[in-house]
């Protein structure tokens, strides 16, 4: 199968025209101007062919959760999302009871053995009450090492990704050992200052949990986590649904940070795609309106937006066309960044041969219009 198209994006830049040959489920061979003979040549005109995304942060959607249910809930949420353009995918989960969590840990690590998911990331419960945002603070831990272990054991080797409040008692101790365990530790839903993240950052965090979101404002005397975050250049994920942060926020952490340090992602919980409604994220009950997802009222910190709608189609299309990033660094974004902050680098994240062929079709005003899946076409929307 030999894909023609006027943009091929490659991590070297893009091609104009480009072609990609795939066979047997991989990126055979990829070049700049028109294809070499022989072979039947599918000419996609003047779309873009930009590699599959990965969202590593991501609760739901399709209305189906990572969040509730069991397995085939989760089967649900990522048919929907690799529908969308995500190839591959690292299920978030929220906080919940420690039982409970540790069930569902190993409910999606089943997944990931059976190569479903690419990936676990815990999102709580290691997480600070005054910025616990849809997390249910009834569940909220300090940081304790034995819970640590209990859900890393329940992962069986798929744990990518714990966000850890820093300034929590016993933070940098979990932050130490999970790095030991060959797992990314992120600073995330956190009231701390920028001297206690940069602690936390010399102990072995290496990611920022939605940069902006569930931290302190980024203040001129009181820079906090965010300032921290991007003052020591550690990779950073941004919500660019047009809800979360502003554009201009956006695009001054573009700035901010290296092109491979800036990660999007979409925290879509299982309203994606669906219409205004009642919906559940974990524990917590939401209610879409307009789009935007808040905490139901009657819930603890009700109003507080309740990760997104979106896909990941959706907010790499808004960072190339409201946030006016250039196209090569979204893809980076959407899918060189993540993958090989995942250690998926070898595998999948990029137009290159020897790699998996996950990759997606956008038209010239950057809209979805097919995507490809370890060489295999996935039916889309419309």
């Amino acid at each position: 199968m030999i894909l023609r198209a006027k943009h091929l994006i490659t991590p070297e830049g893009w091609y104009r025209p480009g072609w990609i040959s795939v066979a047997d489920g991989q990126i055979e061979a990829r070049g700049n101007g028109e294809p070499p003979p022989p072979g039947e040549v599918t000419d996609l005109g003047d779309s873009w062919i930009l590699p599959g995304f990965i969202d590593m942060h991501v609760h739901g959607g399709g209305g189906a959760s990572f969040t509730e249910g069991g397995a085939d809930e989760a089967r649900k949420a990522v048919a929907f999302h690799r529908a969308h353009g995500t190839t591959r995918i690292i299920a978030s989960t929220v906080t919940a009871p420690l039982d409970e969590l540790q069930w569902r840990v190993a409910m999606l690590a089943d997944l990931a053995d059976e190569g479903v998911i690419d990936g676990i990331h815990l999102e709580g419960p290691f997480l600070s009450q005054a910025r616990c945002g849809a997390q249910d603070p009834r569940y909220l831990l300090d940081p304790d090492l034995a819970a640590f272990e209990r859900l890393h054991a329940a992962a069986r080797g798929h744990l990518r990704q714990i966000t850890i409040a820093p300034e929590l008692p016993g933070a940098i101790e979990l932050i130490r050992a999970a790095v030991g365990a060959g797992v990314i530790a992120a600073a995330g839903h956190t009231d701390a200052t920028a001297e206690v993240t940069a602690a936390a950052i010399d102990a072995g965090v290496t990611h920022a949990t939605h940069l902006f979101s569930a931290m302190p404002p980024l203040h001129h005397r009181e820079p906090g986590a965010a300032g921290a975050l991007l003052d020591r250049r550690v990779t950073c994920e941004v919500i660019a649904d047009g809800t979360h942060l502003h554009d201009m926020t956006i695009r001054l952490a573009a700035r901010a940070l290296r092109r491979d340090d800036l990660v999007l992602i979409t925290d879509a919980m299982g309203a994606a795609g669906m219409p205004d409604g009642r919906y559940r994220l974990g524990p917590q009950d939401v209610v879409v309106s307009g789009g935007v997802a808040r905490l139901a009222e009657g819930v603890p910190g009700a109003g507080s937006i309740a990760g997104s709608t979106a896909t990941m189609a959706h907010v790499v299309r808004r960072a190339i066309t409201a946030v006016d990033l250039p196209a090569a660094d979204v893809a980076a974004a959407a899918s060189t960044t993540p993958a090989r902050i995942l250690g998926l680098a070898e595998v999948t994240g990029a137009l290159l041969p020897g790699l998996a062929a996950d990759l997606v079709v956008l038209d010239d005003d950057f809209r979805l219009t097919a995507v490809m899946a370890r060489g295999q076409w996935v039916d889309t929307p419309g």
